[in-house]
């Protein structure tokens, strides 16, 4: 075997390196390596043949780098080791996505609603709403303990309010409440 072989066997020899870094938690050390190994194959191509089959091989190794790592990021998810680092996204009953899973849509259930303050919201805090405790957000502002609030919005989970003047609970209690 000459020397222009050894330089195309080590661009194979770390294209494997590369790919073997998936399976084996190295911390990337074989990814450097592998890189190492590579670019040396490529440097024994330009020196031991003439320029133009060394930029055919720079060319080919620009080109199978990015679309080989794109198909093993495609395939690691799906090994033993990539399923326990890569957390998967499941889907609830009925086909449904995550947002629609029960506690989310209790919180949702709290849209427009009144509380009051437990602790101060500097701007997170907890808030009563009728009996329950519920971390919540201001809007940025400074909202003191035992103060009013009512929700405006929940986002990613996390329940949003304005303080708010005391809700006229009168109406609730006479027959003048108009349904």
């Amino acid at each position: 075997m000459d020397n222009l072989d050894w330089a195309y066997v080590l661009i194979g020899l770390g294209l494997v390196l590369m790919a073997a870094e998936l399976f084996l938690p190295t911390g990337g050390i074989l990814f450097g390596v592998a890189m190492v190994v590579v670019f040396a194959g490529v440097a024994m191509v330009f020196s031991f043949g003439d320029p133009s089959m060394g930029f055919v091989a720079l060319v080919g190794v620009c080109i199978a780098l990015p679309v080989m790592g794109s198909m093993m990021l495609y395939i690691w998810p799906k090994t033993p080791l990539g399923r326990r680092l890569v957390r998967q996204v499941e889907e609830a009953d009925g086909g449904g996505t995550v947002a629609s899973m029960p506690v989310l849509q209790e919180l949702d259930d709290l849209r427009g609603r009144y509380g009051r303050t437990l602790s101060p919201l500097r701007p997170a805090g907890i808030v009563d709403f009728d009996g329950r405790r519920i971390d919540a957000m201001s809007e940025g502002m400074l909202v003191a303990a035992d103060q009013w609030v009512r929700c405006i919005d929940v986002k990613a989970g996390r329940v949003i309010v304005r303080a708010a003047e005391r809700p006229n609970l009168e109406r609730l209690e006479s027959s003048e409440f108009d349904v």
